[in-house]
């Protein structure tokens, strides 16, 4: 069985050169199955826009900066940490809901369509 640490070196410093063809081989398919995990962390903590939110976003001229992105991604953080499991998520004059296990956004409201507006099936809300 190969030394999986050595392996490990040698795909982050590059050097193969010495490596046996077969172990090549293990080597590559190791190195894509790390790629595969890291790529799966990478998504889980990146916010999601699901369909119906992105609707809403396009409807109302809603365009998210980096900035923005940001802030609800704090949001969504602390709203984890306090155990929420669907949030509602205050950010200047917009609104979403959010499914804080998922990190997804349900829905964006806007400031003209926030008022006289209720939300149902959220569990906490965070304003920024």
């Amino acid at each position: 069985m190969q030394d999986y640490s050595k392996i490990h070196s040698r795909i982050n410093t590059g050097r193969t050169s010495s490596v046996s063809q077969g172990t090549r081989g293990a080597e590559t398919v190791s190195k894509n199955a790390f790629d595969q995990i890291l790529q799966q962390k990478i998504d889980e903590k990146e916010l999601k826009i699901s369909q119906h939110a992105q609707k809403r976003l396009n409807m109302r001229n809603i365009s998210l900066t980096a900035n923005h992105m940001e802030k609800l991604n704090s949001a969504v953080d602390k709203a984890n940490q306090k155990g929420i499991k669907e949030s509602l998520i205050l950010m200047n004059d917009l609104a979403f809901v959010v499914n804080i296990k998922n990190k997804t956004v349900i829905t964006a409201i806007d400031g003209a369509s926030i008022k006289e507006n209720v939300f149902t099936n959220i569990d906490g809300a965070v304003i920024l």
